[in-house]
């Protein structure tokens, strides 16, 4: 597991406050890994999840520390979105 991944697992779980969510997600960070958030928490792990976001390692940097909206990544065409789109909105909502 890289080193982005590890740090982006700890990012999210404490924005999350060690609360579970509510369906899944997995955030495919390209060249790096995935990670998946559902109700168990947030892990490194490539499982199926009702929605994938994909995007570079600096998009999802950027949105982790909150200098990037996930709706305007989204939007942009830095953040691709396939699946569940109201699992991507709940999530972008926690992320903000």
């Amino acid at each position: 597991m890289s080193d982005i991944v590890t740090g982006a697992v700890a990012a999210l779980t404490e924005k999350l406050g060690g609360a579970g969510f509510d369906g899944s997600a997995k955030f495919a960070i390209e060249g790096e890994g995935a990670i998946v958030i559902d109700s168990d928490g947030v892990r490194a792990s490539d499982d199926e999840a009702d929605v994938t976001m994909t995007a570079d390692v600096e998009t999802f940097q950027a949105i982790l520390e909150g200098e990037l909206n996930p709706t305007a990544a989204f939007m942009s065409g830095k953040l691709t979105i396939d699946g569940d789109m109201g699992a991507a909105m709940k999530l972008g909502g926690v992320l903000s």
